[in-house]
């Protein structure tokens, strides 16, 4: 949900002046189901692709999309997908705090503190420094050196991560959220080298997204200078949701599980799992980023929205 303030007017302005045409509307209504580039867009709307990349640009600034840069036949091209659920827009401050609207529940896990591991080569870790362990090497994921990683990769296998789980007495949880950086993973790297990675919250098998690529030709904007420009560089930021009656990754459904299955109930954490299955079609790897590695300035970050 994005939440606006009437105490904060040039927020407010930019998302009401973004929202403030038909077309612009009609490019929302196109992203509720699916991510779509600039010219599937502009055909869509039958306008001209300069029109669509002028007002996707508008909507991207006022933060209601958020596009990315993926390779094409000819180059790259930009595709968009909606960021938000809902907007609130707050018009009294002084009595907000009577509304009993959702909280959110957040915390950031680094990509190193991982509980359990299977993974196969090839593998290896490494922080802003250096190589964490010898690479292709499943046995050193188990170091303690492992807790500084900032980029982890392996070809097949999983990795386990519980998230402590601190709500309020009587809170009602209304949705569940993941958001990482992630790619596949190749020699090197390939742009076009796709790979099914699959997420479990909680035991339960939520869904699949598949990276198209293990992303390089430019250095990842957060590496640091000693890390190869050869090798892997940067990733996408995914978000994977659960509500009350499906999964959607990126606001797009890959599954019918819902929260009532992950069974929370009364526990103190939650736990996430993100592997490579032993039948996927894609056995493409996976390379996870850190808060210091690839674009993206965040671990895993999980946010638990609810009521009272």
């Amino acid at each position: 949900m994005l939440e606006l303030n009437i105490e904060n007017p040039d927020e407010l302005v930019l998302v009401a002046h973004a929202l403030s045409t038909d077309l612009r509307v009609k490019i929302i209504q196109l992203l509720n189901t699916k991510k779509l580039n600039i010219n599937e867009i502009a055909d869509a709307l039958q306008v001209p692709v300069s029109t669509a990349a002028s007002n996707v640009k508008i909507l991207e600034k006022a933060r209601l999309i958020e596009t990315e840069l993926l390779p094409a036949t000819r180059g790259a091209m930009k595709v968009c997908t909606r960021t938000y659920h809902d907007i609130h827009i707050i018009l009294n401050s002084q009595f907000y705090h009577l509304r009993p609207d959702k909280n959110c529940y957040e915390i950031e896990m680094p990509i190193g503190y991982f509980t359990n591991c299977q993974v196969s080569p090839t593998c290896g870790m490494a922080n802003t420094e250096k190589m964490i362990i010898q690479e292709d090497s499943p046995a050193g994921f188990f170091h303690p050196d492992r807790f500084s990683a900032q980029i982890i990769w392996f070809r097949k296998g999983f990795v386990d991560y519980r998230f402590p789980l601190e709500l309020p007495k009587g809170a009602k949880i209304q949705s569940v959220q993941f958001s990482l950086e992630i790619c596949s993973e190749a020699p090197n790297y390939d742009n076009n080298w796709p790979s099914d990675i699959s997420f479990w919250v909680n035991g339960a098998d939520v869904g699949t997204w598949t990276s198209p690529g293990d992303f390089g030709g430019r250095k990842g904007k957060l590496n640091p200078g000693w890390w190869p420009e050869s090798a892997t560089q940067f990733g996408l930021l995914k978000t994977l949701s659960v509500d009350g009656t499906m999964t959607a990754i990126d606001n797009v459904q890959v599954s019918s599980v819902n929260l009532h299955q992950l069974v929370l109930g009364n526990n103190s954490f939650i736990d996430l799992r993100l592997g490579v299955k032993d039948d996927a079609t894609h056995k493409g790897g996976i390379n996870l980023f850190g808060n210091k590695f690839g674009d993206y300035e965040q671990g895993i970050v999980m946010k638990v929205f609810y009521t009272f």
